[in-house]
């Protein structure tokens, strides 16, 4: 049959926007990752997550508070590792801070696509290659980079809060035991466990569970697991040093 004349060609639908993908995420992240999935695109999303954060972090350590909470954190983590901290050491550390604002920016820029691309493998090596899924490292990549807006609302929740509690702080569970000493065992699992990362994993659950068409129950369970297995793992670490 003959063409119709002056029949106009459809366009191929280019899918929802990038702010749009990214509320999606947060509010219809099945659909959301759906759209992800089939037109895997990741660098917008990594870069507005690294763009807030490296704003809300490096406005939190443009502040005496901010650098002061930076500096006592530093101590305690040389300290953890039997660092004898003295006067001129402290004084160094004091003399670095002040480029903390600065070099946020840099340190996310390597860490997060870092970051991406390792679990982005294991994922793939899992559920692609032991599991016989059909999926390619560009999508789980491109899930991954969109679910860090969650990461992205953590950071916005958590420096306002750091700079009111003069702490690095968080929505972690240790605010249901003021009373036990931050250093014990108990503080510092409870304290690794933020309510962000969780959604975070099982956000991510939900679009690995539509890449690979599997229960996101199960994966989101995993995910969780794994979480909370390497919280426990660091706490019982720090308690023991």
């Amino acid at each position: 049959m003959a063409e119709a004349v002056g029949a106009v060609p459809v366009a191929e639908s280019k899918g929802p926007g990038l702010f749009s993908r990214l509320a999606g995420v947060l509010f219809s992240p099945k659909a959301t990752y759906a759209a992800v999935v089939a037109r895997p695109r990741a660098l917008g999303a990594l870069l507005v997550t690294i763009v807030i954060m490296s704003a809300a972090q490096g406005l939190f350590f443009a502040t005496p508070v901010g650098q002061e909470v930076l500096i006592d954190q530093q101590v305690r983590a040389m300290e953890a590792f039997g660092v004898n901290i003295t006067d001129e050491m402290y004084a160094q550390l004091e003399s670095r801070v002040a480029y903390a604002p600065y070099t946020t920016a840099g340190s996310l820029l390597v860490f997060f696509p870092l970051f991406y691309a390792i679990i982005a493998g294991i994922v793939l090596a899992i559920f692609g290659m032991l599991m016989g899924g059909t999926g390619t490292f560009k999508q789980v990549f491109a899930i991954l980079a969109h679910a860090g807006v969650i990461t992205a609302l953590q950071t916005l929740f958590a420096m306002p809060l750091s700079y009111a509690t003069q702490r690095l702080a968080g929505a972690t569970l240790d605010v249901f035991v003021p009373g036990v000493e931050e250093t014990s065992f108990l503080a510092r699992f409870l304290g690794g466990i933020d309510l962000f990362w969780m959604w975070w994993c099982v956000s991510i659950a939900i679009g690995v569970g539509v890449l690979f068409k599997r229960r996101t129950g199960g994966i989101a369970m995993t995910f969780l697991s794994i979480y909370v297995v390497v919280v426990l793992a660091y706490a019982l670490i720090r308690a023991g040093s």
